[in-house]
């Protein structure tokens, strides 16, 4: 007997692809803010609220979704380039957050993939 999927597990695979599409983006514009510091104030702003609207748009999907961690992560991702302060404390947290938030997919990617064997019950004996 073949194992498959289920339909919510496949779902489930499908958003977490989706996620991963997101954290890529994200993960370029990060890579851009980076190489562009010296760029004047209205450019690296407008590159944070990139980053911001996608990080919260990708929370409120996870949430949706019932992907907890990965909400959590993409919330704080959010908060944290929307905010002011520091360019390079904000470009440490944001190049640690977006690998944290791809270990995460990929961990949640793993525990969505995974078969579940449903146990044989065994015969009860004659009575």
């Amino acid at each position: 007997m073949v194992d498959k999927l289920t339909v919510g597990q496949m779902e489930q695979i499908e958003a977490i692809e989706q996620f991963q599409k997101v954290v890529e983006h994200s993960h370029h514009l990060v890579q851009e803010l980076a190489a562009n510091r010296a760029a004047p104030a209205k450019v690296l702003a407008r590159i944070c609220e990139l980053i911001a609207r996608d990080m919260s748009q990708m929370r409120q999907r996870a949430l949706t979704k019932n992907i907890g961690t990965i909400a959590d992560v993409a919330g704080s991702l959010a908060v944290m380039a929307a905010r002011g302060g520091g360019m390079s404390l904000k470009l440490r947290g944001l190049e640690d957050g977006v690998h944290s938030l791809r270990m995460q997919l990929e961990h949640a990617l793993k525990m969505a993939s995974m078969i579940e064997k449903k146990e044989k019950k065994p015969p009860s004996p004659p009575a």
